[in-house]
């Protein structure tokens, strides 16, 4: 059955309505053996057959931010990944561009700073001493601030402003 899955999941995949991220790493082969991260293109779709975007917005808006970050790095030398660590420490989305890690993305159903989970900052500052980058940005359902974090300045951007960025 998991063969199965797999060849209909590459069907799919090649027919450009659904896509994978892999999970950052240096290493190829780990890379190559870590579990996928999936999203869709069309999450209506995606919901008639059983995907529940609708019923968990925080999905759904990183859906929507991983097909925007296709869009806006389908470029060579750009790749996007996500991370995580041994710890389950978990960044949404990791831009790298040639060998340097750009910026680290993770994405929150949060309208205010007391809906923001700690373990969503505590993830990007650890991501963040791993892969030596400084650009770090949380986008939010209706919350904007910055904050420093051991250092570490955090953009806080509401999604609707972060998508009319060009």
């Amino acid at each position: 059955p998991t063969k199965t899955v797999e060849r209909f999941s590459k069907f799919i995949s090649v027919s450009r309505m659904i896509f994978f991220l892999e999970k950052f790493s240096f290493g190829a082969r780990e890379r190559m053996v870590s579990p996928l991260k999936l999203y869709s293109i069309d999450t209506g779709i995606s919901n008639a057959i059983g995907f529940r975007f609708m019923e968990n917005f925080g999905k759904l808006m990183e859906n929507l931010v991983a097909i925007e970050l296709q869009r806006r790095f389908r470029r060579p030398n750009f790749e996007i990944y996500y991370f995580k660590d041994y710890q389950q420490n978990e960044v949404d989305f990791v831009i790298k561009e040639g060998l340097k890690i750009k910026k680290l993305i993770q994405v929150t159903y949060a309208s205010g700073k007391d809906e923001i989970e700690e373990r969503e900052i505590k993830a990007l500052i650890k991501a963040s001493d791993l892969l030596k980058c400084e650009d770090l940005l949380i986008i939010t359902w209706d919350y904007e601030d910055e904050i420093e974090v051991e250092g570490r300045k955090i953009i806080f951007k509401p999604l609707w402003k972060w998508l009319l960025q060009i």
